[in-house]
Order: structure tokens, then sequence, then C-alpha cells
């Protein structure tokens, strides 16, 4: 938790502007939570704010990310303001259409059922491949640059970002087909909150994964640096043994998925 507050601390000190829209994204969290409560509309299976819930707190997750991971690289501060700016507030459009969109009660992603809705689904898909060139920046800049940090955490960065496109890939892969799930329709029976489908292939696990990676592999880096038992040689080999076993994860579910196979059949 210390850890944590640290985070935000330096975050909030080094960009306030990314720091503000991180809490937008809390705000709008918390604007989903009472949305369950008391509205009880339906779309694709599921209660209509359970999406913006989980896109608020996965965005806030990943501009959090970005806004602490950014002070590592010995970039100008017109630099890391303008890549922070570009994530920040493209990620603000690209939420705030999903929960416009769930106010009014229609799917944000998929949807193509009037122009108005292919326009703003057109949007989300440009935003998010900006995102993803900002990430391609990442890991050249990881491999090319020295980070304040150890070797090994710089490593588990560098695999994070390479995993994170990835697994934005993955969300190509559902654009492309226009929808998550394999074998059967969307909005069927699912997991509980994430709806990852119980009956046919999902292909959201697999994207969940991956676009987490950035988060757990550094993090694993970092408990591993703090254990005190291992040179950095060979922190830098476990850190490439979990970097494989995390993306050997995603490669199977993905398989499992695009085989129409649920991750748990109910």
């Amino acid at each position: 938790m210390t850890y944590l507050k640290q985070i935000f601390s330096i975050v909030r000190n080094q960009s306030p502007i990314l720091y503000s829209i991180v809490m937008i994204h809390l705000i709008f969290a918390i604007i989903s939570i009472i949305g369950l409560c008391f509205d009880d509309r339906i779309l694709v299976g599921i209660n209509v704010w359970i999406k913006p819930l989980k896109f608020s707190i996965s965005g806030a997750i990943y501009i959090l990310t970005v806004g602490y991971l950014i002070t590592l690289y010995p970039y100008s501060n017109r630099k890391t303001n303008i890549i922070n700016n570009i994530v920040a507030w493209t990620l603000l459009i690209e939420i705030g259409i999903i929960v416009y969109q769930a106010a009014r009660g229609v799917q944000s992603h998929y949807n193509t059922s009037s122009a108005f809705d292919g326009i703003l689904f057109g949007i989300m898909g440009l935003l998010i491949a900006v995102n993803v060139l900002i990430m391609i920046l990442f890991i050249f800049d990881t491999i090319r640059l020295k980070l304040n940090t150890t070797k090994s955490v710089q490593w588990a960065i560098v695999l994070g970002w390479i995993i994170i496109v990835i697994g934005s890939w993955i969300g190509g892969q559902m654009i492309s087909q226009m929808s998550h799930n394999v074998g059967v329709a969307d909005g069927g029976a699912g997991l509980p909150l994430v709806n990852w489908s119980t009956v046919g292939g999902d292909l959201r696990i697999a994207h969940f994964f991956g676009l987490h990676s950035i988060q757990i592999i550094p993090l694993f880096a970092l408990w591993l640096s703090k254990k005190g038992r291992f040179t950095i040689k060979n922190q830098i080999i476990i850190i490439t043994l979990f970097g494989l076993a995390y993306a050997s994860l995603i490669g199977f579910v993905f398989y499992q998925a695009k085989q129409g196979i649920p991750l748990i059949r109910l």
C-alpha cells in the first residue's frame, strides 16, 4: 500500500494533467457502480454499466502505469509531457464514448447499427491505434536507453511492453470478427463481472492478460529484486522464464478461445 501511495504521489507531482485523468476514470467507475445499483437495463447479457466499470478501472491502471514508468526514462520534459498527454487524453475520450454509449443503452464496441454509432466505434479504434504506436515506441526506447532502475526491472519492462502489444493485437482480432466470442454469440452465460463466456470461446481472456503484462511482469521483477537472493544475471534469467510462461499462458487461452472452448465451462 505504501508503494502504491508513492506511485500516486510521483505521478501527481510529475504530470498533474495525467493524474487528473486517472481520477476522472475512477469517478467514472463510481458512476458505473451507482448505475449498477439503480439501472437494471441489460445489454448483450449484462447490465449496461458493467463495461464502463471494467474499462474505467483498467484505463485508470494503465494511465497511472504509463505516468509512473515514464519517470524512469531519460526523456526531456517536453517529450514526457507529449507522451503523457497523448495517452491520457486519447484514453479519456475512449472511456467517455464507452460511458456515453452505456448511458444510451447501446453497445460501444462492434456497433455499426447507425452511422453515428459506427463513427464512434471508428474513433475508438483510431485512439487505441495511437496508443499501440506509443507502446511500440516504449519497446524501442526501453531497449536502447538506460532507465533509472535495475537491469532486471528494465528487462521486465521490455517484456511487458512487448506482450502488451500482443494483447492489443488480440483486440484487433476481436474487431476483425466484430465480436469477442467464438462458437457462440456474444451475450451468453459468463463468469461474474468479467462475463467471460462459460459456453464458448472468449478472446477477451487473452486480451485481458496481455494488456496487464505491463504491470504484472515488472511487479514480479521488483518483488524478485527485493528478495536479495539472486544476482542481477539470475534475476534476468528468472524474469525471462516468467515472461515466457506468462506469454505461453496468453497463447494457450487465445488458442483455446479460437477453438470455441471456454476458460471455465459451467
